[in-house]
């Protein structure tokens, strides 16, 4: 088997408590998942920009970014979106362990996807954010055109349409865009989060 040669190095790197030292805040994986249009890459940014002016190093995985790079060539059917979440919730780990604050948005439409993570990354450190807005809600904003293209059968498996979004039952925090505003969102999101990682 290939993995009898494979030998992770832990002991000689520096462990997690001096690199949260070291950044200022406590680690922790925030997961924004909710339909696209929700407001998810909105506020995942304006949580990065809140944190930076606190002094808090963060990183954003967003979703089209890693479409563009790591995960580039996957598509939308079932089994590539899991591998898709796989990859981004491997990469969320090894960033929590190197003490930094992840902010990932991805739509992980399934309950089983977002189990995945949470094996994953471990329950202790992954925090579900359901960003949530109605499909007819996010079709009315369509910033990205998306929901057009839908309607006219331009794209296949769209969440929502021909693909099934599970809404979560127990998030860590829900955050209602569409009868609320994104900043009144976004200082809740921010708000908790700092429960979470304020170091004081």
């Amino acid at each position: 088997m290939p993995e009898e040669n494979i030998h992770p190095v832990a002991d000689k790197l520096l462990d997690r408590p001096t690199k949260e030292l070291s950044l200022g805040a406590r680690a922790g994986v925030f997961w924004l998942c909710g339909l696209s249009g929700s407001g998810k890459s909105t506020l995942a940014s304006a949580l990065e920009l809140s944190l930076s002016q606190r002094d808090i190093h963060s990183i954003v995985l967003d979703g089209d970014n890693l479409r563009s790079g790591i995960n580039q060539g996957l598509g939308f059917t079932d089994e590539d979106r899991m591998e898709n979440i796989r990859r981004t919730a491997e990469i969320a780990k090894l960033l929590v362990r190197n003490g930094l604050v992840v902010i990932v948005s991805l739509i992980t439409p399934l309950k089983r996807y977002r189990q995945r993570v949470a094996e994953i990354i471990g329950s202790s450190d992954y925090h579900e954010v359901f960003v949530k807005a109605s499909f007819d809600h996010c079709q009315k904003r369509d910033v990205k055109g998306l929901y057009a293209k839908a309607a006219k059968n331009e794209i296949d498996f769209f969440t929502g349409k021909s693909s099934d979004f599970e809404e979560p039952s127990e998030p860590w925090l829900a955050l209602d865009t569409e009868n609320q505003s994104l900043r009144q969102s976004a200082e809740t999101l921010e708000a908790k989060v700092l429960e979470v990682i304020s170091r004081s």
